[in-house]
């Protein structure tokens, strides 16, 4: 079964810095083997030709459906066809690529942002493109409040979308610097021409918008079930580019015949879990790698709440951290795929300069200790001889989560915990996870940022909670600390030390109160074949997030691949 992205429903990402609502558990996966510099991006100029095929599985046949505003059909439109503003390369520091706009200046107190909007950009239908454009589609999230995905409008104070000549301007109740990921790199601009009237302008939130009209690097030509061809908009506004001049994404109903055209080289550009993946694909071909950066966690998450005597204990939950030997439910669960997360919550190597080695390592979380274990789980009454059980809920159909647990299952008994996995169905885990009806469930949070902020905020700030019975947002594990909320309040107006600093105090709650057990690091599914596309993003030039379900960071990808043989 195939978790296709954290971005299934781009929603989330307003949920981890506010009280807006959570409704998905997707979660990601994927590979760590070592990168190599095969495919380095070279960004040219080349010869334009050739063609792409992308082997992602859906478990179902394509609905030609685009719209940008729908979680449901973006991921095939966003990047490819409709772009952002500003690119934000979460991978690399958050290295910004000007798009539709060339640049930007805050006001002092980061309420104000005032964009430039590129010259000469037309629309794939011939129409130009302007600053427009660019307010009619911001201001459109407020008249439609189900296309304001981010909750801009609502969460995150905007109050004015406005444009003057090539300039565009947004006005905030409060400091919105958190917020320019969301409203910069994620919020894909639509033509005033097309969304403003007919169908598109009376439901914009759900039309189907078959034939997508955007500034993108790709036009849709045409859509099937089976498979959507993209071909290379010809009057595309970086010159000479796109080189690739077709893209193929057919419609995998299974992992099965994915996997094969990806393992003959059929398929290019993979961006899936492949079970065995050494023997199966990479041992296939030299011109088959793998590079998949880890980008958030998947964890155990104990209730906090009272009411859950056991798991609201910190000595217990310290317990189970310090008895997990983490980098064996990777090897094991995982099949070394994904790599070891460690307690502060900070995903590595991606976010390094944030990392509090010595904070994990004074707490005796930097290695596993089954004596310490015991003696915390002794402290709380528990032992082998009177054992504590708990039960941990999982989604049925995710194997290699059910592996991890068995790992851990089997870690957990000689320190006096009987551990029962129960599978369930996707809706009856979310109810459970949002409502708080469990001890202890493994998941990974649907969104992140260019950040350790933004994961870490969905979990930890007691805004996202809700008592036992409502419905949560992120906080699922029902964490209050006012210390920490205030560390997130602080980061909106800090600069860049400063927010290192906020992050790493943040991380100091994590090693002392465990309100969640980091297990793995969840991670990009990249598979990319050399025969005759260059210009992959690698470990040395991680120039965008490498899975196809990434946006708008597909279409970084498709602008830098080129054909060898076109050359």
């Amino acid at each position: 079964m195939t978790r296709r992205s954290a971005r299934l429903l781009a929603a989330a990402a307003a949920i981890c810095l506010t009280a807006s609502a959570c409704s998905s558990t997707q979660h990601r996966g994927g590979t760590t083997s070592a990168s190599t510099s095969a495919g380095a991006s070279d960004n040219g100029p080349h010869k334009k030709g050739g063609t792409v095929t992308i082997s992602n599985e859906q478990g179902q046949t394509w609905t030609c459906r685009f719209n940008p505003f729908n979680p449901a059909a973006y991921l095939e439109s966003n990047g490819f066809v409709y772009e952002p503003l500003i690119f934000v390369d979460e991978l690399n520091n958050s290295a910004e690529t000007p798009m539709l706009a060339t640049g930007y200046q805050w006001n002092a107190d980061k309420t104000s942002i005032v964009f430039t909007i590129r010259d000469g950009v037309k629309w794939n239908d011939g129409q130009p493109f302007g600053a427009d454009d660019v307010a009619f589609t911001f201001n459109l999230m407020k008249q439609v409040p189900a296309t304001d995905l981010y909750a801009l409008w609502t969460a995150a104070g905007l109050q004015s979308a406005t444009a003057s000549g090539n300039k565009v301007t947004l006005t905030f109740k409060q400091p919105a610097q958190p917020y320019f990921y969301f409203f910069a790199d994620q919020v894909m601009i639509v033509p005033k021409h097309v969304f403003g009237s007919g169908d598109a302008a009376a439901h914009p939130d759900t039309w189907a918008d078959t034939n997508p009209v955007g500034t993108g690097p790709f036009m849709v030509n045409p859509c099937s079930p089976n498979n959507i061809q993209y071909t290379a908009n010809p009057d595309y506004w970086q010159a000479g580019k796109p080189y690739i001049q077709k893209v193929e994404y057919p419609a995998y109903l299974d992992n099965g015949p994915a996997n094969l055209d990806l393992a003959s080289g059929k398929a290019q550009w993979g961006s899936q879990f492949i079970p065995g993946i050494q023997q199966f694909y990479l041992n296939k071909s030299a011109d088959n790698h793998t590079w998949s950066p880890p980008v958030l966690n998947v964890s155990l998450y104990p209730n906090l709440d009272p009411s859950h005597k056991a798991t609201s204990t910190l000595a217990v939950r310290q317990a189970i951290s310090a008895a997990i030997d983490r980098s064996q439910v990777s090897a094991i669960g995982e099949g070394g795929q994904e790599p070891a997360a460690n307690q502060s919550g900070v995903v590595l190597p991606t976010f390094q300069k944030y990392y509090d080695a010595a904070a994990v390592s004074s707490a005796g979380y930097d290695k596993p200790d089954q004596a310490k274990a015991k003696q915390l789980l002794s402290s709380a009454g528990y032992s082998p001889a009177h054992p504590l059980n708990l039960t941990v809920i999982t989604i049925t159909g995710y194997t290699d989560w059910d592996a991890s647990l068995a790992v851990i299952k089997q870690e957990l008994a000689p320190i006096g915990i009987n551990l029962s996995v129960s599978d369930l169905a996707q809706q009856t885990f979310d109810t459970k996870l949002f409502t708080g009806d469990y001890d202890l469930a493994y998941y990974g949070q649907l969104t992140g940022g260019p950040t350790p902020y933004y994961e870490l905020r969905e979990i930890l700030d007691s805004a996202n909670t809700a008592p036992i019975g409502q419905s949560a947002n992120s906080n699922y594990e029902r964490y209050k600390n006012p210390a920490v909320d205030a560390l997130f309040n602080q980061y909106a107006t800090a600069d860049d030390a400063t927010q290192v600093s906020l992050i790493k105090q943040v991380e100091a709650a994590m090693v002392k109160d465990v309100p969640i057990i980091p297990v793995t690091e969840s991670v990009d599914w990249f598979q990319y074949n050399t025969a005759d596309i260059g210009g992959w993003p690698t470990q040395d030039d991680p120039y965008a997030q490498p899975a196809a379900f990434n946006f708008p960071d597909a279409g970084q990808v498709l602008l830098h691949l080129y054909s060898k043989s076109a050359q």
